[in-house]
């Protein structure tokens, strides 16, 4: 599901209404309040390979927690990771 903004996305994440979001290609803007709400809420936030780097790849993984770990295997076998 996607909503049309990513910290909409993340907010969604951050109180449970979503399980996971991911994404490419966004600004830090776009993700700054809601990587906040995230981690916050308990959740984990990475870019594709599972780092913190996901400002400068443009790559975001925000779950909460629990799924993070699959989500992160799925978008490597099938994301090309940077």
């Amino acid at each position: 599901r996607r909503l049309g903004s990513a910290a909409l996305d993340l907010t969604y994440v951050a109180c449970g209404k979503m399980d996971a979001f991911y994404e490419t290609q966004l600004n830090p803007w776009d993700i700054a309040a809601g990587t906040i709400l995230v981690r916050e809420a308990g959740g984990i936030v990475t870019d594709f390979s599972g780092n913190g780097d996901f400002v400068t790849k443009k790559q975001i993984i925000g779950s909460n927690g629990l799924l993070h770990g699959h989500v992160t295997d799925i978008l490597r076998r099938h994301v090309p990771v940077e």
